[in-house]
């Protein structure tokens, strides 16, 4: 796919944040790490990813807004462009030595997410769409969401939050009415490659409470492009507001999000 010049500049800003990282994740055991909550850790190589990203992102687009999860928000002078920026989103796999985290990036354009990037550089897999180009992974290959139709066949990915945070008995209940259903479910812990292997067929469905708007930003976009529906676990909810969602294939969607807003 021939992406457009922003797109261009997010894959490589991409690229470049990811070698950094992958020596860094070489050197785990190595790394300074400070603790900003119970159970969610920020490591040195984090912030120095961000500042890469954002050295890269900025440069070429100066006048453009600022959200990432390691910085201050930065108000742009063109009010109608921002980038939404997770340098490392899966930090607690990273500083364990597990090969699943990823970049994520998008550009939103007056409220709306046009561009998106989610890479992977341990496997080095680069997800990426643009609005209404569709999904693509490793530029060559179009990918779309699977094609499974029953819920016994199908695999779920959600996030189990830690003991502290106030959504772990609603996801506890969510397991219960799921996993009769279904063929099972994965907690890998990044939601931006979670959205985006519901892209790329790999999961036929994902959902999650309360994340952070860099935390989907990217992979919310990859999704949509290549034929998920997203929704709030609440109707009312938009998922890029709340945090809260339900991501799957057409085909199963409506079962699905019955199951995950069973009120009882």
């Amino acid at each position: 796919m021939q992406g457009s010049a922003n797109l261009n500049i997010m894959i490589k800003a991409a690229r470049k944040a990811g070698r950094s990282l992958v020596k860094d994740f070489r050197e785990v055991e190595n790394l300074q790490v400070s603790m900003k909550g119970a159970g969610d850790f920020v490591s040195r190589a984090d912030i120095a990813a961000e500042n890469t990203l954002k050295e890269e992102l900025l440069g070429a687009r100066p006048t453009y807004g600022w959200l990432g999860e390691e910085s201050t928000e930065i108000a742009g002078k063109d009010p109608t462009r921002r980038w939404i920026v997770d340098p490392l989103d899966g930090t607690t796999n990273f500083l364990h030595g597990l090969p699943h985290w990823a970049i994520s990036i998008a550009l939103e354009h007056k409220g709306q997410i046009v561009s998106a990037v989610v890479f992977d550089p341990a496997k080095d897999e680069m997800f990426f769409a643009e609005k209404g180009a569709g999904a693509w992974l490793n530029n060559s290959n179009r990918i779309r969401v699977s094609g499974r139709n029953r819920m016994i066949e199908s695999v779920f990915a959600t996030g189990v939050p830690f003991a502290a945070k106030r959504t772990l008995p609603a996801t506890l209940k969510d397991l219960a009415r799921l996993m009769p259903q279904c063929a099972g479910v994965r907690r890998f812990g990044s939601a931006a490659l979670d959205l985006a292997y519901v892209a790329a067929g790999r999961y036929d469905g994902y959902w999650e409470r309360e994340l952070n708007l860099w935390d989907i930003a990217g992979g919310y976009l990859i999704a949509q492009e290549a034929g998920a529906l997203i929704e709030g676990i609440r109707k009312d909810q938009n998922p890029l507001e709340s945090g809260s969602l339900i991501c799957a294939n057409n085909d199963i969607f409506s079962s699905f999000a019955k199951t995950i807003r069973d009120p009882s």
